[in-house]
């Protein structure tokens, strides 16, 4: 594979990214289509960067071009202003954070570490070792095998070895996945936490939409081996751009409109947008943006008023999610967890958030 020597402007020569991705595209079967195709993002120095998309959605395969353990059949990669797409792994100056963690088993959490420490010999590579178990909370547990250890420091131990090098980028593959839900929220508090201490930028690929909005700085939904939309997580949950962007990051109402300016008539009523727009759309409202209350009793101006029934509801603590029947149309409202609404019972659905197009036309 060839690859050009020049590389693209950059957008702010003051702080460039540390990593600068354009065009990857990825086949591994002639007469198939592409698994990766088209792909172009930047990672900011210090920057948590996620890629979220379903199973098969081409993530990881991005994420191994990027470490170099596949090679991109066209596409550029460059880290630091550096072209490195025709450069072996261990020349690339990046550290990788497995799935399954990849630790040695029959080392020492010291000797785990100390691995990627060739190029250190003596008191300097101990000092690293040291240094870097500090960083992760586990220096009092360097002797100690992995399998002593639970799954959230062995995942610290993974970390550790990844930015023991001093790497300029850290690429994590679904690195919690292995958690389990109570363990799985403090770790990747604890990897955001290390990440930002250590000022390494990094690539966290999910599945996990929660895990994403919290843990990235900017994050890019993937689908299809594309790029459907890149940008802040409330950027992406406020304002998707596609009607699969805004179902895959958390629960929505998609609801068909003619729009007016800045407002549309719909099977809700009359909703105020978040942007201007003409003729047929497809709208976006989540669930919280809605809200049930009890039946007026008497008509509206209107000679009617849309009521809906109650299908299920689900109580999560913090707060009750609903399934309401509206008519032919099924909504989702979250509500507070005192709502004192049941299966059965008749409901108003009231619009307190602005909708986000999401399509147009027909």
């Amino acid at each position: 594979m060839k690859t050009q020597s020049t590389q693209p402007p950059v957008s702010n020569p003051v702080a460039p990214p540390i990593l600068r991705v354009q065009g990857l595209c990825k086949r591994f079967h002639p007469g198939f289509p592409p698994v990766v195709q088209e792909v172009s993002f930047e990672v900011g120095q210090g920057e948590i960067f996620a890629l979220l998309g379903p199973s098969g959605c081409g993530k990881t395969t991005t994420l191994r071009l990027v470490a170099g353990f596949e090679q991109a059949d066209s596409g550029q990669i460059w880290l630091d202003g550096q072209e490195i797409s025709q450069r072996p792994p261990e020349e690339r100056g990046i550290g990788f954070v497995f799935q399954d963690y990849a630790l040695f088993p029959h080392l020492s959490v010291f000797e785990n570490v100390a691995f990627g420490l060739r190029h250190l010999r003596g008191k300097a590579r101990q000092e690293r070792v040291l240094e870097v178990l500090g960083l992760v909370g586990l220096t009092v547990f360097k002797d100690r095998k992995p399998g002593e250890l639970s799954g959230g420091q062995q995942q610290r131990v993974a970390l550790a070895r990844a930015i023991a090098p001093g790497p300029k980028l850290v690429l994590l593959d679904e690195p919690f996945s292995s958690l389990d839900a109570a363990l799985r929220q403090s770790t990747r508090d604890e990897v955001r936490s290390l990440l930002k201490q250590s000022g390494i930028g990094a690539i966290l690929v999910t599945h996990d939409q929660e895990e994403a909005l919290s843990v990235a700085d900017r994050l890019a939904v993937m689908r299809a081996g594309q790029l459907e939309q890149t940008g802040t997580p409330e950027e992406v949950y406020h304002h998707p751009r596609t009607p699969f962007v805004a179902q895959f990051l958390g629960r929505t109402n998609l609801i068909p409109g003619e729009a007016r300016g800045l407002e549309a008539d719909t099977p809700l009523g009359r909703i105020v947008l978040a942007e201007e727009a003409q003729g047929a759309v497809l709208l976006s409202l989540r669930p919280e943006g809605l809200s049930l209350a009890a039946p007026l009793g008497h008509l509206g101006l209107s000679g009617k008023q849309l009521e809906g029934t109650v299908l299920a509801r689900e109580f999560k603590g913090h707060d009750m999610t609903y399934r309401i029947q509206l008519g032919t149309r099924e909504l989702t409202v979250q509500e507070s967890p005192e709502s004192p609404f049941h299966p059965g019972d008749r409901v108003r659905v009231l619009v307190h958030a602005k909708a986000v197009v999401v399509g147009r036309g027909r």
